[in-house]
């Protein structure tokens, strides 16, 4: 009898324990020069942390990432923080330094099949580069995700600043980042493609 209290109790603890969406991203996910609070991360994770079956939005994105060092570094987060979910928003840094677009393909690929075999589903946010990059690796960036997505099923958000970043008024100077104002309509754009693959 004692033993069956016991198991129940781990049981229902278990249950009741905040569920981890673990983002994997980088400045565009990190609130770069904005406060922490203000990102979108944030910005989820007091949705998400008070749901009926709570989960925590653990932030694991750094400026600078691409897609190979998030590679790198996902197997060691994963066993770290056994997510039920994993957000991938890397690319943009490997567009913006020219890096074959390949690579990117195939680190996504990495990544996606580590989650899986980790047991978590996988949510994908595809980046735009600015028009000076040209149509054609404009248009291959583009296709990776949505190939990836595709392939393997996953939800996709293509655009992560869609609605956000042709608006001055939401973005930095650099032009490149979101303002604290503009974290709200990134969330939402995130939030759409998130919240089914909570329930």
């Amino acid at each position: 009898m004692v033993l069956l209290l016991l198991v129940w109790g781990a049981v229902a603890s278990a249950a009741d324990a905040p569920r981890k969406v673990l983002v994997l991203g980088d400045s565009l996910s990190a609130a770069h020069n904005i406060p922490v609070e203000a990102g979108w991360v944030r910005l989820l994770n007091a949705r998400t942390s008070k749901m009926a079956t709570p989960w925590t939005m653990v932030n694991a994105s750094i400026s600078g990432e691409t897609s190979l060092s998030g590679r790198n570094r996902l197997n060691a987060l994963l066993k770290k923080e056994q997510p039920g979910i994993v957000v991938i928003e890397l690319g943009a840094n490997d567009g913006l330094q020219g890096l074959p677009l390949g690579q990117l393909a195939d680190n996504l690929e990495a990544m996606i099949a580590a989650s899986t075999k980790a047991g978590a589903k996988v949510l994908l946010l595809g980046i735009e580069l600015p028009v000076n990059y040209g149509p054609q690796y404009r248009d291959g960036l583009r296709k990776i995700y949505a190939d990836a997505a595709k392939k393997h099923g996953l939800p996709l958000v293509p655009f992560l600043l869609d609605g956000v970043a042709l608006d001055p008024a939401l973005m930095q100077d650099d032009g490149l980042h979101p303002t604290a104002k503009g974290e709200v309509p990134v969330a939402e754009n995130v939030w759409k493609a998130l919240a089914p693959m909570l329930k």
